[in-house]
């Protein structure tokens, strides 16, 4: 895929050339790699343990099928997964080799060995065949991605007619008081938490406001109908502070 010289993107609040922000994500989860796990635990209070389960919910994984878990990071995705489908096989794909690392050292990782692999790759450019997989996943990746259209519209070439994509990302409460409340708990301990924790400040500061550039609920749908997925869903979770999108390759 082309891109324009001198386009430029954000990087959370900051404009960045397109070109850069690929290598500047890839920074952001290399350093956090090993604290990347701890630190999802404490900002969510475990609660993304619980979207993830309600993720698997709506998945309804079948035995035998085939997973792209795309941004998949240390594999939290995959293993539910592989979990809930006898005989299913799964794809980790990340572009940080770090993530990867971390979750090949997890327990699940050595127990579901035979099933799963793991895939330096990006996004917007799989390097995987056409109509090769049942399912999609991505989970708080795609707001880091540089051109969504893009990784959408790669996942629909992976995926087999038939194929489900589902992406779990942060996106809008919908009430303006508990969103205030909300941003205000996530740019003054969020950050401050990661330079306590992972000792890196500047790493969680993007983090939070990637979540504030992230298209709302509606906008992310329409992009998604736009890459030509049919039936296409959503559920918020946590009054929106995460929502779950669902689309069909018909």
């Amino acid at each position: 895929m082309t891109q324009a010289s001198g386009k430029t993107t954000h990087f959370g609040f900051q404009n960045v050339p397109e070109a850069d922000k690929a290598g500047m994500v890839h920074g952001v989860f290399s350093r956090v790699a090993s604290k990347y796990d701890v630190m999802n635990d404490l900002m969510s209070v475990g609660i993304h343990r619980v979207w993830k389960e309600a993720m698997m919910d709506w998945l309804a994984p079948r035995p035998g099928q085939r997973l792209l878990d795309v941004a998949g990071g240390t594999g939290d995705v995959a293993f539910r997964f592989l979990g809930r489908a006898r005989g299913a096989t799964a794809v980790v794909c990340d572009l940080t080799e770090p993530m990867l690392i971390e979750g090949r050292k997890r327990a699940e990782a050595e127990k579901m060995a035979d099933r799963l692999d793991w895939v330096v790759g990006d996004a917007m450019a799989l390097p995987f065949p056409d109509a090769s997989f049942d399912t999609y996943t991505i989970s708080f990746g795609i707001r880091n991605v540089t051109r969504i259209a893009d990784a959408l519209a790669q996942a629909y070439r992976v995926l087999k007619p038939g194929g489900r994509l589902m992406v779990l990302e942060f996106s809008r409460i919908p009430n303006d008081l508990m969103q205030k409340a909300y941003d205000l708990y996530s740019f003054n301990v969020i950050p401050v938490m990661g330079q306590i924790v992972a000792n890196d400040r500047a790493s969680y500061q993007y983090l939070v406001e990637s979540i504030r550039k992230f298209p709302d609920q509606e906008a992310f749908a329409a992009m998604i109908r736009e890459a030509g997925f049919g039936q296409v869903k959503y559920r918020n979770l946590s009054m929106g502070i995460a929502a779950l999108h669902s689309g069909w390759k018909l």
